[in-house]
């Protein structure tokens, strides 16, 4: 088994099952996540929810005790995905959420997930005083829980018939399509399969059982998909989706068998909201696609660029009244639904983009100007062993737009670039994006050579 240290952020906390990640380390972190809610309202209401990991259960049990133990009363949603624990919390009016997940790290990995009154990761200030008291030495549990806590079995329901009321299911019913759907045996999909057959699809669905079990690596990027791909055409489909394990995000395959990946999804999803509000604001963060910018021209939109992590792109998204936001790793927040990323929303938008359109995915995805997007990652042992080379990346491109809300991203003509440690895993990332692959890779050659990494 791997070793790892415990990653703690405004995402959260991951670590290593048993390792780094223990029932402590949950009871800990999410009593002080209830200590905080606490502070402002008497047994305020949390939202819990975990992914399908086989662990999770037992993470949930031990968050569960140290929320109620700060005063919360828990509602249990039990396997959910993350996006429905969003939805959950705007329904009961819940002062926030704990997700037990780790997203799409490999099965070994487990964590806990911080949501706040809106469904989106504590700002980063109270991140750091919420990880201050998890290192601190303050007890801030009780032997014997104070709170409630609930079942609630309705969650996945309440989920799919909130997209349902944002897209008219019987027009795509009247479409029949034929869709390959991949959950990975995660926790979205009950869901996805719920919504997708009320939308009169009909459906093959690949590791459906929410068993935690993953047939394939879990990451939903081209090399893990070849089984989906494959499936798509064998099955004669209009489509393929694969979730990951917590369902908050969706890659793409057209009716080709063709991997189109994540970076589509966000472009497809605005295009058809953007139909219905044309001029509409999007909201995207440093390390999208400038294929959104592209798509958003064509409706006299704008597209708002935010620091990388779901918080930020809601935040920016409230500030700016958006139609959609999201991130280029397949993450689709439609503000109607949740201010999570949401593959449910994403799904049912992509669909009914191709019912408006009248055109197979293939030729919509064609007709989205063609970007390369290359992406590598360095293993750091600390997030400030990476500060000396964003001060030389920002000298070594003086001719560029720099942005550094979060890490260094250089814009220039024929691409962009971008250096950030990772929120949930000991690394960092360049990306590099330019209309031909050779382009982008020279662009992260360069930025590699200028920095040292």
């Amino acid at each position: 088994m791997s070793t790892a240290p415990l990653m703690l952020g405004v995402s959260g906390a991951r670590g290593i099952v048993d390792e780094t990640m223990t029932e402590a380390v949950a009871r800990r972190f999410a009593g002080c996540w209830g200590a905080h809610l606490a502070e402002a309202s008497k047994s305020p209401t949390i939202c819990l929810g975990r992914d399908s990991r086989p662990s999770g259960a037992r993470f949930a049990a031990a968050a569960a005790a140290g929320l109620a133990g700060a005063g919360c009363r828990v509602v249990d949603l039990g396997v959910v995905a993350t996006p429905t624990v969003g939805v959950m919390i705007g329904a009961t009016r819940a002062a926030g959420g704990v997700v037990i997940t780790a997203s799409h790290n490999p099965a070994e990995w487990n964590g806990l997930k911080l949501l706040d009154q809106f469904g989106t990761a504590p700002d980063p200030d109270l991140a750091a005083r919420i990880i201050a008291a998890f290192r601190g030495t303050d007890e801030v549990e009780v032997a014997t829980c104070s709170g409630e806590i609930e079942q609630e079995s309705r969650a996945t329901d309440t989920h799919v018939s909130r997209v349902l009321g944002r897209i008219n299911p019987m027009p795509l019913r009247d479409q029949g399509f034929n869709v390959v759907l991949d959950s990975v045996n995660g926790a979205g999909g009950p869901g996805g399969r719920l919504l997708l057959e009320y939308l009169g699809c009909d459906v093959t669905h690949l590791g459906a059982a929410a068993d935690g079990d993953f047939w394939h690596t879990p990451e939903p990027t081209e090399a893990n998909l070849t089984g989906l791909c494959t499936a798509v055409r064998e099955h004669g489909a209009d489509i393929g989706f694969a979730q990951d394990p917590d369902a908050d995000r969706l890659a793409i395959v057209d009716e080709q068998g063709r991997y189109i990946g994540e970076e589509y999804t966000l472009a497809l999803a605005a295009w058809r909201m953007l139909l219905d509000r044309p001029g509409a604001a999007i909201v995207a963060n440093l390390s999208t696609s400038r294929m959104i910018d592209d798509v958003a021209a064509n409706f006299g939109s704008r597209v708002y660029r935010s620091a990388v992590g779901e918080a930020n792109v809601a935040a920016l998204m409230r500030a700016q009244e958006a139609a959609l936001g999201g991130e280029g790793n397949g993450g689709v927040i439609l503000p109607e639904i949740t201010f999570v990323r949401d593959s449910l929303s994403g799904m049912a938008l992509v669909l009914d983009l191709m019912r408006l359109e009248a055109k197979p995915l293939s030729e919509l995805v064609d007709a989205i100007p063609r970007y390369v997007i290359v992406k590598e990652k360095i293993y750091l042992a600390a997030r400030s062993d990476l500060d000396p080379a964003l001060a030389k990346m920002r000298e070594g491109f003086a001719e560029a737009r720099i942005d550094d809300c979060d890490g260094i991203r250089v814009d220039l003509p024929a691409g962009w670039a971008h250096v950030r440690p990772s929120n949930t895993e000991p690394i960092a990332r360049i990306i590099a994006e330019a209309t031909t692959d050779g382009a982008a890779r020279e662009l992260v050659s360069r930025v590699r050579t200028v920095t040292g990494l």
